[in-house]
């Protein structure tokens, strides 16, 4: 049996906010029966009724949580040309921040090659290795 997607129906996200909505309703409901009478068993209800709350809005989290994200359509450039030159823009910043840092950090002359051999040797034989 094929499922039909209907254009009239909620998305998960909605339901779960709509849900959500409704529950924070009734516990604020429960509340304030709670904070407006002294009774113990009327207290004891809206208890009951604000964890019952919290349960039933923990399972509509989880509900939304497992349904896949909604696809959102990417916004085009209005013209071609605007598409360029932001890219034309972006990668005139980023060289520009490359060569700054380029600029600022000073590289080390390169050891003679001798020297270089020197070292990985004294390096190889503190490892006691060939």
């Amino acid at each position: 049996m094929s499922q039909t997607h209907t254009p009239a129906a909620r998305s998960p996200r909605q339901w779960c906010d709509a849900m959500q909505a409704k529950l924070m309703t009734a516990l604020d409901e429960a509340w304030r029966l709670a904070e407006s009478s002294d009774d113990p068993a009327v207290q004891a209800r809206a208890r009951d009724k604000a964890k019952l709350c919290g349960q039933m809005a923990a399972a509509a989290r989880k509900i939304a949580a497992l349904s896949p994200p909604e696809k959102r359509a990417k916004a085009g450039p209005e013209h071609p040309l605007d598409l360029i030159q932001d890219f034309v823009r972006r990668l005139d910043r980023s060289t520009t921040a490359i060569e700054a840092e380029a600029e600022k950090v000073e590289t080390p002359e390169p050891q003679p090659r001798a020297a270089q051999a020197l070292a990985m040797r004294a390096a190889l034989a503190k490892l006691k290795r060939r």
